[in-house]
């Protein structure tokens, strides 16, 4: 069974909350972490859901909207599967490896 993971993007709302409303007000900040993006894409990041997103990109916004990850990137739960407690390795969440 194929699992679905989903998230809800914040930017254009922390943005607002730092009184940024033009997506043109990111692109020097951006640029000054040395993040060189095309107006368009910067519209783009602000106005759409990314599904992919360079790490140098996140920490520019992390640092330009002084926030933390999970408040710009808010995981949903996943859909299709239940969660089995297992880890990665095979042990149990809930238990010591040995």
């Amino acid at each position: 069974m194929t699992v679905e993971l989903d998230y809800r993007w914040h930017l254009r709302k922390i943005m607002a909350t730092r009184g940024m409303f033009a997506t043109t007000d990111l692109r020097p900040l951006l640029v000054e972490r040395g993040v060189e993006l095309s107006q368009s894409q910067v519209y783009r990041l602000v106005t759409e859901r990314p599904e992919r997103l360079n790490l140098r990109t996140l920490m520019a916004l992390l640092d330009i909207l002084d926030c933390t990850i999970t408040e710009l990137i808010e995981p949903l739960p996943a859909r299709g599967a239940r969660r089995t407690g297992k880890a990665v390795n095979g042990v149990d969440a809930g238990t010591k490896s040995p």
